[in-house]
C-alpha cells in the first residue's frame, strides 16, 4: 500500500513531527555517507527529504517515485530532480548509480523481490545502497500517524535475509527514531536526547525506524568448490566402445578367400 505524495509532503514538509524526523534521519544518513564528490545519488519512494544535503557537490541526484504513489517537483526553487516511475522498472541505465536511498518504497511494494532486483541493477561497481524501513517491534510501526506506520515492517533479521538473498553484502545497520510517534511539545523538544540514548540500548528493540547498508555484489562466493559423482550411475548413461560392424555372409565368404 503505497501512501499519496501528498500525504508525505505534508508529513515532512508542513508538520513539526515530519520536520523533526526529517532532521534526525538526516544526520542517521550523512554519518553512513558524510560526502557523496562528484557522485550519482539516488532515492526511491519518498526519499527525497534525505536527498537535500546532497545537491551541492554530487554529480547528480535524482528522486524517483512510484507511480501508485505519485510525484512532486523537488527540489523548490531548483530545476525539478524527481521521476515518476514503475516500481520495478526505472529510466536509469545499468550500473549508473553511486548512492541509492530507499526509503516508504521496499515495505509498501507489492513486488519486493523484483525491486530489490531493480535496485542491484541499477548500483555500480562499489556501488551502495542504504534501505530505511519501519521496525516490526517498534512503536512507530504501530501508528498511524507516521508514514511508517503503512506497510510491510520488518525486523533486522527478515531485511537483512532479504537483502542477501538479492546478492546485496551487508556493511553496516543502524536504528533511530528512539522516541514515541507524538506531536507533543515535549516529545518533540526531547527527541535529539532521546537519539543519543537510543546509541546505548538495544538499538534493535526501541527504534521506530531500521537503516541497513549494502554493497553490490558482484564476484563470485569465496568458499572451496565441491566436487559431485555419482557412486553408482546407471549404464545407460556411461559410454561404451563403439562395436565392430557386422558384415553380411558373402562378403565375409570372399574375404576369406
Amino acid at each position: 500500500m503505497h501512501l499519496s505524495v501528498h500525504h508525505l509532503r505534508d508529513f515532512y514538509y508542513r508538520s513539526a513531527l515530519g520536520r523533526a524526523t526529517q532532521r534526525v534521519l538526516r544526520q542517521q544518513v550523512q554519518a553512513f555517507w558524510p560526502t557523496t564528490d562528484g557522485q550519482t545519488v539516488a532515492g526511491f519512494g519518498f526519499a527525497v527529504p534525505l536527498l537535500r544535503p546532497y545537491l551541492e557537490k554530487s554529480r547528480r541526484v535524482i528522486g524517483l517515485m512510484p507511480a501508485p504513489q505519485g510525484v512532486m517537483a523537488w527540489p523548490q526553487g531548483l530545476p525539478n530532480a524527481s521521476v515518476l516511475c514503475e516500481e520495478t522498472m526505472w529510466p536509469i541505465d545499468t550500473g549508473h548509480i553511486d548512492r541509492l536511498i530507499v526509503m516508504h518504497g521496499l515495505e509498501s511494494s507489492e513486488q519486493p523481490s523484483a525491486l530489490l532486483d531493480e535496485c542491484w541493477r541499477v548500483l555500480g561497481p562499489g556501488g551502495r545502497a542504504l534501505f530505511i524501513v519501519p521496525n516490526r517491534s517498534g512503536l512507530w510501526a504501530r501508528s498511524d500517524l507516521t508514514p511508517f506506520g503503512y506497510g510491510r515492517p520488518y525486523s533486522l533479521g527478515q531485511l537483512q535475509s532479504q537483502l542477501t538473498s538479492h546478492q546485496f553484502m551487508i556493511e553496516h545497520h543502524s536504528a533511530a527514531l528512539y522516541g514515541p510517534p507524538s506531536s507533543r511539545r515535549f516529545w518533540m523538544q526531547t527527541a535529539m536526547i532521546w537519539e543519543q540514548m537510543g546509541a546505548s540500548v538495544s538499538a534493535m528493540i526501541a527504534g521506530g525506524v531500521v537503516l541497513v547498508e549494502v554493497s553490490k555484489r558482484v564476484q563470485a562466493s569465496n568458499g572451496t568448490p565441491v566436487l559431485e559423482r555419482m557412486r553408482r550411475p546407471l549404464n545407460v548413461l556411461v559410454p561404451k566402445p563403439a562395436a565392430k560392424p557386422v558384415l553380411p555372409r558373402k562378403v565375409q565368404c570372399q574375404n576369406r578367400e
